[in-house]
């Protein structure tokens, strides 16, 4: 463990052992990204926030809690996980200690995905002294690296936040990319089964027409739930590569944030996020979505 502060790292993601090499940096903030997706009696899902299992189950030493469905989000929109506008971003991510000056190093206790849901947010409201801990907790725990448990109280400072309006689509846009009238390819995170349609849990299934599948779960390695190569990302990624630009979706704006990181980590400089995702989206019986078997 080293005091010495970091330079920002070249990658958008560090590892475990980088990350165990600066506990104790001042320059370094540790984030906990995590929630929980968890089945509901009607049959549909709904998500949790992830600050018991912080407390409980255990986290990195000196870590922070950033919940993404209370505070970092728009709750007023009744749609999970909705961006929130500049104050309130700027408001969370004061609360959790980001202060526009330290390296800010998110996991999560899942495959990746809340975690490269805060880090861009952070890129998008302007910060992007960011990164994620390839792997999460489980890389962490794969080492043997030591936990800590029980609530941690943060350091409160000022952030501020500067929205870049390029990282985000709307269902407009989106619209004019199905009816040709906008260049951009499509990718998709929903895993396969929700992809097709074969599985629905929101009111209509399917993915939006053009879209290329990309689940978190084919951009990781099955053993130790880190990124794959940037070749093997690039082969999973298809034909979104090669586009000028590129729009991530999914059911709610978490696993497009995965499929964004991937994108980023192959050299892909112009992706966007639609932030109503298939929410959104399957609530307009007029937008077509394609079922396949």
């Amino acid at each position: 463990m080293s005091s010495i502060l970091p330079e920002k790292p070249d990658s958008p993601i560090v590892s475990a052992q980088w990350v165990y090499d600066h506990l104790g940096s001042e320059d370094i903030i540790l984030v906990d990204a995590s929630a929980f997706l968890v089945d509901t009696p009607d049959g549909k899902y709904a998500y949790v926030s992830g600050d018991e299992e912080f407390m409980v189950g255990g986290h990195l030493p000196g870590a922070v809690f950033a919940d993404l469905i209370n505070e970092f989000s728009d709750p007023s929109t009744g749609v999970p996980f909705s961006k929130p506008d500049v104050q309130r971003f700027a408001d969370a991510a004061g609360a959790i200690g980001a202060d526009n000056e330290k390296t800010i190093i998110v996991y999560d206790s899942s495959f990746g995905h809340f975690a490269a849901r805060l880090w861009w947010l952070f890129r998008a409201f302007g910060y992007d002294r960011v990164v994620v801990l390839d792997g999460g907790l489980k890389a962490w725990n794969a080492n043997e690296f030591p936990l800590e448990y029980g609530h941690v109280e943060p350091d409160p400072c000022s952030f501020t936040a500067d929205e870049r309006p390029e990282l985000w689509v709307d269902k407009a846009f989106v619209e004019g990319i199905v009816a040709g009238t906008e260049q951009a390819s499509l990718v998709c995170g929903l895993p396969p089964k929700e992809f097709t349609g074969a599985v629905n849990p929101r009111v209509r299934g399917g993915h939006i027409p053009g879209s290329v599948s990309a689940p978190v779960v084919r951009l990781l390695d099955k053993a130790t739930n880190t990124f794959l190569g940037r070749e093997a990302l690039a082969d999973r990624l298809g034909e979104a590569t090669t586009a000028d630009r590129v729009v991530v979706y999914c059911g709610a704006g978490i696993a497009a944030a995965a499929d964004a990181l991937a994108l980023t980590l192959i050299g892909h400089k112009n992706v966007a996020l639609y932030d109503g995702s298939l929410i959104e989206w399957a609530a307009d019986p007029g937008a077509p979505l394609v079922t396949t078997s």
